[in-house]
């Protein structure tokens, strides 16, 4: 249950990409909870629209759409949707995000490029298109960057180096648009409970380092002792897309139950 005031994000929109599952169907509950309207973008319209029926049966507060995060005009599409439907958008969350393992030292640069083209390239398109969607009346952008992008974690390199720089993005961002009235800043989540990690301890059980199940097991911040969930992160980006996180600024909160110390 939600411990965001029901009212915090009433009346507004906000659009998170990479909605379908996970993290960002967790971000979309929050939203939800905290009374406003969730656009979710995803390359799989289909199972974003799976999750906007279990989260809004009646439909009135969500939309699903198609998007690319990596095409600009595809973005744009998605935020012409989005004011038909609702009207104004005044939040964006940008989630969409993939993580090939690997090591370094066998990363083609055909990898490199695709993974830091959603992860980065994707966060930057997406903070764009909500630039122009706010048409200077100002508004709110999360950064979904990961506690990766602050430690770095074996065979991960292109990943981290993606978190990295949406880390450093969010703090540009921040300070360039401050006078737009648009606030940025990211959230770092670690061992979330979600299909991406799953994919990765399913990758490294290929890897021969143990069995997959025994390994998500494990991936538990040792503070907590469990998974952090995605409705426990959505919940901190929801907040950080009201007014109560207006001296919130360009920053890059962990949300890892501990792991992360800095």
């Amino acid at each position: 249950m939600s411990t965001l005031s029901t009212t915090a994000l009433a009346g507004r929109t906000i659009a998170v990409t990479g909605a379908a599952r996970g993290i960002g169907a967790g971000i979309t509950e929050a939203i939800l909870a905290a009374g406003g309207n969730a656009v979710l973008l995803d390359l799989d319209e289909a199972a974003a629209g799976e999750t906007a029926q279990q989260l809004d049966p009646g439909g009135a507060h969500t939309l699903a759409f198609a998007a690319d995060v990596t095409d600009p005009v595809s973005l744009d599409r998605a935020v012409e949707a989005t004011t038909s439907r609702f009207g104004r958008l005044s939040g964006w969350v940008n989630n969409a995000g993939i993580v090939r393992m690997g090591p370094a030292e066998t990363i083609s640069p055909e990898a490199w490029t695709g993974e830091l083209g959603v992860n980065a390239l994707g966060v930057f398109l997406g903070a764009q298109a909500a630039f122009r969607a706010f048409d200077g009346a100002g508004g709110a952008i999360v950064n979904i960057a990961s506690n990766a992008g602050k430690v770095g974690f074996p065979n991960m390199a292109a990943y981290n180096a993606s978190k990295a720089a949406v880390i450093n993005l969010t703090r540009s961002l921040a300070a360039e648009w401050a006078d737009r009235g648009i606030n940025v800043n990211a959230v770092c989540p670690g061992s979330v409970a979600t299909p991406m990690l799953h994919q990765v301890a399913e990758e490294l059980a290929r890897d021969g380092k143990g069995d997959a199940g025994t390994l998500f097991a494990g991936m538990v911040p040792g503070q907590l002792g469990r998974h952090v969930t995605p409705p426990e992160v959505g919940e901190v980006v929801a907040f950080l897309l009201s007014d109560a996180a207006t001296i919130i600024r360009g920053q890059a909160i962990n949300v890892d139950g501990g792991e992360t110390p800095y």
